[in-house]
């Protein structure tokens, strides 16, 4: 089966909410498609000739790896720049790279600090601007966070996640935002002066009031746990946060999620976290390496949900 490209061909994809409801259904719908392939060794090559080239200003695994391999499985080519050969915004602007880049390639993976370097970039591109990972938003992850959560709970709209840690980070960000569009209920637990940014709640809430997704930003750990069907924490101090390494320490002390807090949650809820993780900080090894764990599946699921934003953005037709 063969289906449009949902009207995304062309498009950047900076944050989720650059997203419209049906269309983040439509590529949660073409990632699985496509995974289901990938596992059958069908993998269509939607992408021959096509070129991505990746602009890695933070240090990168699953980023870098999984963009690469979606390329090559779908036909296309990937070529990695580190900040050393590019020097956005020192050596060269963000717009001379945009504009250069834009001749040479198909579309464009920014991994960067500033989220604004991704906006730009996307301005003044004439291919698509994926964003790979900036201070405000992971998109990306969010996509591979739904598609874990679908996968292991058998849908997303009213299943109960519990976010434990810094509610104002990309990832935090972005799964708010996810859960909004997909009526995910999604509380937030985490200390005083580290709630999701104003703006992204409100965007969230008015996605929520039409999908039912219930958003909370709570400080009680044990309180955002108790009944939840998803566990999932992110690291304390981010990078570019490494200065304040030692005071989120303190203030993250009692935002540990260790297997007395899991244990507040469903009988079968799952564990998530993004990695790259800091064992014994913000998760204890028991709880990732244990039975509730799906951190490797939300790991490999990068890969089948970034192949699905390639194909929506630069493929002409959508395999169903």
């Amino acid at each position: 089966m063969v289906t449009g490209t949902v009207g995304l061909r062309g498009r950047s994809l900076t944050c989720i909410r650059d997203l419209s409801i049906p269309e983040l259904a439509q590529v949660l719908a073409t990632a699985a498609s496509l995974k289901r392939r990938w596992r059958a060794g069908d993998r269509p090559r939607l992408l021959p000739g096509r070129v991505l080239a990746l602009l890695l200003e933070k240090p990168s695994l699953r980023t870098r790896v999984s963009f690469e391999v979606a390329m090559r499985q779908l036909g296309g080519d990937a070529v990695s720049l580190l900040p050393q050969e590019i020097g956005l915004g020192e050596r060269e602007s963000v717009v001379d790279v945009a504009r250069v880049l834009s001749r040479y390639v198909d579309a464009i993976v920014l991994r960067t600090f500033a989220h604004q370097s991704v906006t730009d970039m996307a301005a003044q591109a004439s291919v698509p601007v994926i964003n790979g990972l900036s201070d405000r938003s992971h998109p990306c992850q969010a996509l591979a966070d739904l598609l874990t959560i679908a996968e292991h709970r058998g849908r997303l709209r009213g299943v109960r996640v519990a976010f434990v840690g810094d509610g104002g980070n990309n990832v935090a960000h972005a799964l708010l935002l996810a859960a909004a569009k997909s009526g995910l209920h999604l509380r937030i637990a985490c200390p005083p002066g580290y709630e999701p940014l104003p703006d992204m709640l409100a965007s969230a809430r008015a996605d929520a009031a039409r999908t039912g997704a219930e958003l909370d930003v709570v400080y009680d750990p044990a309180a955002a746990v108790e009944g939840a069907d998803v566990v999932y924490t992110d690291v304390w101090t981010s990078m570019g946060q490494e200065a304040e390494q030692h005071l989120r320490r303190a203030v993250f002390a009692t935002y540990r999620v260790d297997a007395p807090l899991v244990a507040r949650a469903m009988p079968d809820a799952i564990v998530m976290h993004d990695l790259p993780a800091h064992r014994g900080e913000e998760i204890t090894d028991d709880v990732l390496d244990g039975p509730r764990s799906v951190v490797y599946d939300q790991a490999e699921n990068r890969l089948h949900a970034q192949k699905a934003v390639l194909v929506h953005l630069l493929a002409d037709s959508v395999l169903g």
